[in-house]
């Protein structure tokens, strides 16, 4: 081989990498370890549903909020790329580091978010896109954009914007909200702060750094230990709202109980234990926690142990 097909092959091998790159930057806008965990219980929603839905539609309705939370994701990251940037858990994002421009990652997130919305309502119905819509709006104009620099309830109130996804698999199939679908809802809802509390209590610094008005940087570690504990029996207790409702049934009730046994043991040793040790086992958990839980509320619908048809 020649001195010049060398140097061709060189430079070819190396715009295929930067391609490559660049294409593993895109997906990391879409914030691919927050959309996993909204894709499940999106599936879990759509399967407690009563009723049913042809497999290929529900699939659909399951990409459309996938791609709707990775949009989301995206216009996040590209209004809160001067705070990234300051911050060491997400300097190294595609925009703070400059592998991605600003307006190619706005772009990215309202094209995709527009299609997701169009998508769900042409495949299944027009009041789940209309909250799939909702659910995305609510992320980036209330959440991001108006409270997270603004106030310390910013996780509490944003946190509607995680429980939407249940909801919108409940609704594509049965096309309207029910009270079943809202308890769901709550679970989520009544799960964020703790959640996101853990993992401020030890990011604190780079919360105050960034200037994001968290609980532990605006009212203290103290304070924010008590409200965990606060919200930790406010959703143990929502937990069991599905097989209250006739839902699921004793599976998932037993399964349900000892998650929020376990979590209430952690949310009190995080009110105890003023080191950082406590507070990552309850964030680690609480992942884990959210998991399991919409795991056993779909075991037991398809396995009808609560007697659903």
């Amino acid at each position: 081989m020649t001195d010049t097909s060398l140097t061709t092959a060189s430079k070819a091998s190396g715009q295929a990498l930067a391609e490559g790159a660049r294409v593993s930057d895109f997906v990391a806008l879409l914030k691919p370890r927050v959309m996993s965990l909204v894709v499940f219980t999106g599936i879990a929603g759509l399967i407690a549903a009563p009723g049913q839905l042809h497999p290929l539609l529900a699939a659909v309705a399951v990409l459309c909020i996938a791609v709707a939370a990775g949009a989301a994701g995206a216009i996040n990251m590209w209004y809160d790329r001067d705070i990234d940037a300051v911050m060491a858990r997400t300097r190294h994002r595609p925009l703070p580091a400059g592998r991605i421009a600003p307006d190619e990652a706005l772009a990215f997130g309202v094209a995709l978010s527009l299609f997701a919305v169009m998508l769900m309502g042409v495949a299944t119905n027009w009041t789940a896109a209309l909250l799939l819509a909702a659910a995305n709006g609510f992320y980036v104009f209330v959440y991001t954009m108006w409270l997270k620099r603004r106030t310390p309830q910013n996780i509490v109130i944003g946190g509607a914007a995680g429980a939407f996804p249940p909801v919108i698999g409940w609704v594509a199939v049965t096309g309207h909200v029910d009270l079943e679908a809202l308890a769901l809802f709550l679970i989520i809802f009544l799960w964020t702060p703790p959640h996101f509390w853990a993992l401020a209590l030890y990011r604190a610094g780079d919360y105050a750094k960034a200037g994001v008005p968290m609980l532990p940087v605006v009212a203290g570690a103290a304070a924010t230990r008590r409200q965990i504990v606060a919200y930790s029996v406010a959703l143990v207790v929502a937990s069991l709202l599905p097989t209250m409702l006739g839902t699921v049934g004793i599976l998932y009730g037993a399964v349900v109980a000892l998650l929020g046994g376990a979590f209430l043991v952690l949310a009190i040793a995080v009110l105890r234990d003023t080191g950082e040790a406590a507070a990552r086992r309850l964030f680690a958990f609480s992942i884990l926690y959210l998991f399991l839980l919409f795991a056993a509320l779909i075991v037991d619908r398809v396995s009808n142990i609560g007697g659903i048809g």
